[in-house]
């Protein structure tokens, strides 16, 4: 009867136990978070030719892979690179998809905790000069002339370099701060002599008469990068993995199918399917992070200390997760 009673305690002790392990849904018996999130916030980034992200939108690829999880995925449509950190900052987005430098290394030195786990792009010859004045035949002639686009970015970033290489500072051009396509048009329109411009925009440019005056090529990379809140991979290290090789599927398709891939990208760029085929070949979308990935975005960091965006000097290498 004592045995009957006592394995009849613990039975009961063992069954509240359980019980009291599975309630809050966050935690399994072990106690420890599970393995993927309940939710995913990943920005979705077409610009300035995003062709694997174009692809996951057609595909559902990122979401097809979370699937089995039963993890919620969104896409909030965020081009910014400072408003994409604040997000991050914030909570309220877990991946940044397709980052530029400047904002990653920015981001970070103001505390913003974030990794980059992943290369997005190099593609320097896609960050453009373009100026319609026929006077205006490489980065020297910009001196004393009026230059518009979007400071403290990767165009920022090559319009110094331009400067640099031909021995002038910053100061000697007049800069005017502005989007990609409000520097346009302030070209089109007389208002600025040149203008700093990325993606569908050269296609746009060049049609209302403008010419390439230089790119990066020689002079910056572009490295744009993948980024994820240091807390989120901290705690779901399986769901960035999850969502690298979801990407990488997305990378394997438009090599396979390049054709398709163009068609959903120039649906949803506006541009012509013959004019995304031209180009494609800019963009190197290898996610993997190289020794010269590394060099890039230290460069990036001098770029921005050296025009005082950023104060406060950071380690780059230890913001990196190299898979």
């Amino acid at each position: 009867m004592k045995k009957s009673f006592l394995y009849s305690g613990l039975a009961c002790l063992t069954s509240l136990a359980l019980l009291l392990s599975g309630c809050g849904g966050q935690q399994n018996s072990g106690g420890k978070k599970p393995a993927a999130p309940a939710t995913l916030k990943i920005t979705y980034v077409k610009s300035p030719l995003n062709i694997p992200s174009i692809i996951d939108k057609n595909n559902q690829t990122v979401s097809k892979a979370f699937t089995k999880t039963k993890t919620e995925v969104s896409f909030p449509d965020i081009n910014s690179g400072a408003k994409q950190t604040e997000a991050l900052a914030a909570g309220s987005l877990d991946i940044c998809s397709a980052l530029g430098g400047t904002s990653a290394i920015l981001a970070a030195s103001n505390g913003v905790d974030l990794k980059i786990v992943g290369t997005y792009s190099r593609a320097p010859k896609a960050f453009n000069i373009m100026a319609k004045d026929p006077s205006i035949k490489t980065a020297a002639d910009l001196k004393g002339k009026k230059v518009a686009g979007p400071k403290g970015t990767i165009l920022h970033q090559i319009l110094v370099a331009a400067l640099g290489k031909e021995g002038l500072d910053p100061g000697q051009v007049e800069f005017l701060s502005m989007g990609i396509p409000e520097s346009v048009n302030a070209m089109a329109t007389g208002r600025v002599d040149a203008a700093l411009v990325a993606g569908a925009d050269v296609l746009r440019a060049q049609k209302a008469g403008a010419r390439i005056v230089t790119n990066g090529e020689n002079l910056v990379d572009a490295t744009i990068v993948i980024a994820v809140s240091g807390k989120f991979l901290k705690e779901y290290p399986g769901a960035v993995e999850q969502y690298l090789s979801a990407h990488k599927e997305n990378i394997a398709f438009m090599e396979a199918n390049k054709a398709k891939a163009y068609e959903y990208t120039a649906k949803e760029t506006g541009l012509a399917p013959e004019d995304v085929a031209a180009m494609a070949p800019w963009y190197d979308f290898n996610p993997a992070i190289t020794d010269r990935d590394v060099k890039e975005l230290e460069k990036t960091q001098d770029f921005l200390l050296k025009t005082g965006m950023q104060k406060n000097k950071i380690d780059v290498k230890s913001l990196l997760v190299r898979k």
